[in-house]
């Protein structure tokens, strides 16, 4: 197996390092980089614990190379708090109790900011379809998807909007 030297930007980082050809991009978030909150759930592409946005679209991290994203911009569970304040995505996950035992919640996450990014007012079948790929084995979806409506101020009734800026500061 051959190595290269990729170069990518991972959560607003400038990332050059040499990994295998056969790497990947899960392996490399979790062991070489140490970004955790990606989760290796079946290693086939069908629970989407490992959902990452790869130039704002989501990508299942356990069957995507690395050396496939050259030139991506790559962002993980991990870029969605800053300054150690949660998103406003992650905060309705936690107000709607859109987490029991938080497995699938980065990839959950990840996949609902790509769609809100795509449509921030997206109603319930949209965000259906956009967490299709993501399974649950806890919550039985509707603290999902109320958590989704929440963080895109829709859908249910005295949920204010929350994503003008989506770096704003919660509650």
């Amino acid at each position: 197996m051959g190595k290269r030297l990729v170069s990518l930007v991972v959560n607003g980082r400038l990332r050059e390092e040499a990994v295998g050809d056969a790497t990947l991009l899960l392996d490399f978030l979790r062991e070489q980089l140490g970004l955790t909150g990606t989760k290796r759930g079946c290693d086939g592409g069908e629970c989407g614990a490992c959902t990452v946005l790869v130039d704002d679209a989501p990508r299942l991290a356990c069957l995507t190379l690395v050396a496939r994203c050259e030139g991506a911009r790559v962002e993980t569970i991990e870029s969605q708090s800053a300054g150690g304040r949660m998103s406003a995505l992650q905060a309705a996950f936690h107000e709607k109790l859109g987490t029991q035992c938080g497995f699938c919640t980065p990839g959950m996450i990840m996949a609902a900011e790509a769609l809100l990014r795509g449509d921030p007012a997206p109603d319930e079948v949209a965000i259906r379809e956009a967490l299709g790929g993501n399974l649950c084995r806890c919550t039985g979806y509707v603290k999902i998807i109320e958590a989704v409506q929440a963080a895109a101020g829709v859908g249910t009734p005295g949920d204010a909007p929350r994503r003008a800026d989506a770096t704003q500061a919660t509650r």
